[in-house]
């Protein structure tokens, strides 16, 4: 029986009462609720207050979510077709309202009782003179379930599909009911130690486990997820900090402790511009770790326009001056070109062999450069993700870098990482998508971290301004007034997959529309999207970048690796279809010159709130870590910047746009414990331990490096 008792955890969930095998399958498939454990953690994301019953008089169009008790009085099939829905009169003693049905009218026809007292829980709608609640939560009003009824009344996050098949927020609430029902303490043992439980005045696991699905009061409800949430992150920071120091103590790499002719060369004849203080700062933090003997994984974050490129390039000298090759990896090949072109540039006529290689790079010009690289002809190689494929084998690779790494899977960067023979290559990884600080403790917890927060002297910052449909006209006397300066412009439009079609017509709309106020022979327009051919991309590409044409009408594939010094105005339309971290960047396409430069964000005179907050930060301000922030605060953590491919950030019930301060007292928490006690081998920490290898079992952590 104990052995029973110590997997009920791991049973799967078709067993538990009121699921079964296909309701089962549909918990899989929707919700990815294996086992008894994952419902467990299928957290409320609000709660509704039982405790509390409105009355219909005091309802108005603004009330919410409300309860009511009352009696159906009528019930009533209305229209026809899709208008088909079923209405009920619902009336307690101070007036009267209807409730009303889509889906489900004969199921439900037959299942209310009209004459019968209810609770009824929903939001309000008006309809005319009328209220009504669609689809509320309906319960016979019996003393039974009254005095039931929990307090706070969890509501579930679901889907369409499982409302379709009776498994609504209703029927969540009553599985981990049913689930509460089988559970003792036992089952939930501690995975925190008695020590850090008592110090942090936490509810025991059990308590708290029970407290975030059936609250009784309010301060058990924040209890409960103050512990909920410090355990998830607390685990999490244990984990990547263990990594980290297991990089650093066990991982060796070369030891790079000479700078030669080609960086001494480099920083007197070759360098265009004085290094920022930033930049010189970033370098002696890579130089330090260069020579420590021990595998380099550091993170570079820096603005757009901060300076990483040359950082990178002179990190790279650095492998060279020591007897390496070096490499760098982009995520698209507009990029990794760009990096090709500035870097061949830069160190034009120092004798040093830089070559590209993407996919499109085929035949015998691609063996031409496998085999110069294999024998270690070439110094440095930059490319797309075609650096990780198999035949690309280095001489003596002793530095990999990739940019915007977050656009890589783990297993495609570990993929880079084993090309070094016999011990890892030195890493950095670079992004110009700046990171909110509790993001990058999630994301990056076991690099160490250089910022970039300087731009270089002489860069303006970039005039951001707001302007609607009846601004149109201005707007483009605007442009002409740039070009008549010899200024070149963007007009950018989203492209969102689901509405493809759509954004593609309103994108060829807008080519139009310039085409009449800019016609040729005065004006020349280039247009670039990603339905296009490679090599059409590329012409069209190249036509502005060399000034052969004033406007570029684009998508978002402009939105990393065009860098046109000349180009002065961004115009991003519909502006209230992106996130801010993607205006940030598109803006960051302009004010690389020595020109004041200008981004004007259009929209409908009409927006919802959340875009006019975007739009007045982005006009409020051009650092990108406080829009980064504003972005994380706004959007939430979930998909931001691709995070859910580094197969870390899948978090229950912390949330890294509100929990900074509680992210921030698990990491030196756990900082401290791994101080005391790096193998977790004292008595007191087994329970760590446990826990430890169970989440490394159930999250599948690779270990990069």
């Amino acid at each position: 029986m104990e052995t029973i008792r110590k997997d009920i955890l791991e049973t799967p969930v078709e067993f538990l009462k009121g699921v079964g095998p296909a309701k089962g399958e549909l918990l899989k498939k929707e919700l990815r609720l294996y086992t008894f454990g994952d419902l467990l953690q299928h957290y409320p994301y609000r709660y509704v207050d039982k405790t509390k019953f409105h009355r219909i008089r005091e309802l108005n169009e603004d009330s919410g979510s409300v309860q009511l008790k009352g009696v159906l009085r009528r019930l009533s099939i209305m229209g026809e077709g899709p208008k088909k829905r079923l209405v009920g009169q619902f009336r307690d003693d101070s007036g009267v309202m209807d409730l009303v049905w889509f889906t489900g009218i004969h199921w439900l026809e037959k299942a209310l009782v009209v004459g019968t007292e209810y609770v009824v829980y929903g939001r309000v709608n008006a309809y005319g003179n009328m209220l009504s609640i669609p689809h509320p939560e309906m319960e016979v009003a019996t003393p039974e379930n009254l005095e039931r009824a929990p307090a706070f009344a969890p509501v579930y996050p679901g889907t369409e599909k499982l409302n379709a098949k009776n498994l609504d927020a209703k029927a969540l609430r009553r599985l981990l009911q049913s689930l509460f029902e089988k559970l003792q303490p036992g089952d939930l043992p501690e995975t925190l130690p008695a020590y850090l439980v008592e110090k942090l005045h936490f509810p025991p696991r059990y308590d708290a486990l029970r407290g975030i699905h059936f609250p009784k009061t309010q301060e058990e409800l924040d209890a409960a997820r103050n512990r909920l949430k410090f355990e998830e992150l607390f685990f999490l920071q244990l984990r990547l900090l263990q990594l980290k120091r297991r990089r650093k103590d066990e991982v060796k790499s070369y030891v790079f402790d000479k700078i030669g002719d080609y960086f001494n060369r480099f920083y007197a004849e070759k360098l265009p511009f004085e290094l920022t203080g930033a930049q010189k700062r970033v370098l002696k933090e890579i130089r330090r770790d260069f020579a420590s003997g021990r595998q380099t994984n550091r993170l570079i974050q820096g603005d757009v326009g901060s300076g990483k490129t040359i950082v990178a390039l002179m990190a790279m000298l650095m492998a060279l001056d020591n007897g390496f090759q070096a490499c760098m990896m982009a995520p698209t090949e507009i990029l990794a070109q760009q990096h090709f072109l500035s870097v061949s540039a830069y160190l034009e006529g120092m004798d040093l062999r830089v070559e590209f290689l993407s996919g499109t790079i085929k035949g015998k010009k691609r063996q031409a450069i496998l085999d110069a690289l294999a024998a270690g002809d070439i110094h440095i190689l930059i490319g797309t993700h075609a650096l990780i494929e198999d035949p690309v084998q280095f001489r003596r690779l002793g530095l990999a870098i990739t940019d915007e790494q977050h656009r890589f899977g783990v297993a495609q960067r570990a993929k880079l990482w084993k090309k070094g023979i016999p011990h890892p290559p030195h890493v950095l990884v670079m992004t110009a998508t700046p990171i909110p600080r509790t993001l990058a403790m999630t994301l990056y917890g076991d690099l160490d971290v250089s910022v970039i927060d300087e731009l270089p002297p002489g860069r303006k910052d970039i005039v951001t301004t707001h302007r609607t449909e009846n601004h149109r006209m201005r707007v483009y006397g605007f442009i002409r007034d740039e070009i008549a300066k010899g200024r070149q412009i963007y007009v950018v439009y989203p492209l969102i997959e689901e509405s493809e079609k759509l954004d593609l017509k309103n994108l060829q709309e807008g080519y139009e529309a310039l085409s009449r106020e800019f016609p040729v022979p005065d004006y020349q327009i280039s247009i670039v999207h990603g339905r296009m051919k490679p090599a059409d991309k590329d012409f069209e590409m190249q036509r502005f970048v060399s000034g052969q044409t004033q406007i570029m009408v684009a998508t978002t594939v402009i939105e990393v690796g065009v860098n046109v010094p000349n180009a002065s105005v961004m115009i991003i339309e519909n502006t209230e279809r992106f996130g801010l971290s993607q205006l940030h960047q598109l803006r960051g396409r302009v004010g690389r010159g020595a020109e004041q430069s200008y981004c004007l964000l259009m929209t409908d005179f009409k927006i919802s709130h959340e875009g006019r907050e975007r739009i007045q930060t982005m006009v409020r301000t051009n650092n990108g870590f406080e829009i980064a922030e504003a972005d994380l605060r706004l959007r939430g953590p979930g998909d931001l910047e691709g995070t859910q491919q580094s197969g870390i950030l899948n978090l229950h019930i912390a949330d890294l746009a509100r929990d900074g301060r509680i992210l921030q007292t698990a990491r030196e928490i756990a900082d401290r414990i791994l101080d005391d006690d790096p193998a977790l081998q004292k008595p007191h920490h087994a329970v760590l331990r446990v826990e430890l290898d169970k989440q490394k079992q159930q999250k599948g952590w690779g270990r990069i490096s």
